[in-house]
């Protein structure tokens, strides 16, 4: 079937968000504003936990990797997007298309699988804090890991392989500023109900273990929150998952709102404005949310600063 694709379709030309022209300035420069704030928030995240002995940590551990897959999420799709705001066709090739849809799912799914161990991590911190440093062993971490990414792939793999049986006759318009699954689905002159089950059991699987993981480690921690007899005590744990909290919500909220809603209820034009939040926003605001709320990042930003200054 990729062969029968490549002799019909070539290439595709992403629609971007918006054909006004005198948009495309102010959307340039507001995305390309997005875009450095995301890479700076996300690297200095990164270098911060790198560079400071305390933050080696499993919480840290799980924020160090959030971090790692939203720097390259953002960078997998806002560049490519950008171009649509300064050229008349942002045009890309078949097989630059398929890659950067497997990009864009592989860290959608690890990115919901992370937040899940995140959880899972939290967990164990509240829930059997004397038996913190055994379950969250360095050997459990790398394992949690394997399965984070390892979901990726699957989710990656699964999804582009559905889009590689499909066949892409004459129009090649994708009305998206990246390579989607539904704009794709819709473009394709052979999809079918297969195809569709195909995407919603594996968006589900994708979207719906985490979920029940999170939900399930988090009424474990109320549970045990509320057992707790001192005041400060209850407000320590609250503030320990308040950022974990807010960041699940963010994502998983707009990803559920775009994926398991049929199209005829989300328009794709409306569809382009939803898959804004957890494609651009999200990992912007993670970094932000994790470090603005957070004793032990503000510290150690403190410690990296005046080492700087001081050496």
């Amino acid at each position: 079937m990729a062969s029968d694709n490549a002799s019909s379709v070539t290439e595709f030309i992403l629609a971007g968000l918006t054909d006004q022209p005198g948009l495309q300035s102010s959307l340039l420069f507001l995305f390309l504003g997005f875009y450095l704030v995301t890479v700076v928030g996300n690297l200095g995240l990164i270098t911060l936990i790198g560079l400071n002995s305390h933050l080696h940590i499993p919480m840290y551990f799980f924020l160090f990797n959030l971090s790692s897959i939203d720097f390259s999420f953002s960078t997998a799709i806002i560049p490519k997007m950008l171009m649509s705001f300064v050229s008349k066709k942002n045009i890309i090739s078949y097989e630059g298309c398929m890659t950067q849809l497997f990009f864009f799912c592989f860290f959608v799914f690890s990115e919901s699988f992370i937040l899940s161990a995140m959880a899972y991590d939290r967990y164990v911190a509240i829930c059997k804090p004397l038996l913190y440093t055994v379950t969250m062993s360095p050997q459990v971490c790398l394992l949690l890991l394997l399965g984070v990414y390892g979901m990726g792939v699957f989710g990656a793999t699964a999804h582009t392989g559905n889009m590689l049986f499909l066949t892409f006759c004459a129009h090649n318009r994708v009305n998206h500023y990246m390579c989607d699954i539904l704009p794709l689905l819709e473009l394709s002159c052979n999809s079918s109900y297969i195809n569709l089950l195909v995407v919603f059991i594996v968006v589900t699987i994708g979207i719906g273990v985490p979920i029940v993981a999170i939900f399930v480690s988090y009424g474990f921690i109320l549970s045990s929150i509320f057992h707790i007899s001192s005041t400060e005590g209850r407000s320590k744990a609250f503030s320990t998952c308040s950022s974990h909290i807010i960041a699940v919500s963010f994502f998983f909220g707009s990803g559920a709102f775009m994926y398991l809603k049929p199209p005829s209820i989300l328009p794709l034009d409306q569809g382009k404005v939803s898959s804004l939040f957890y494609t651009i926003l999200v990992p912007m605001f993670n970094p932000l949310i994790y470090s603005l709320r957070n004793k032990d990042v503000k510290l150690a930003l403190k410690k990296t600063l005046n080492r700087k200054i001081f050496s």
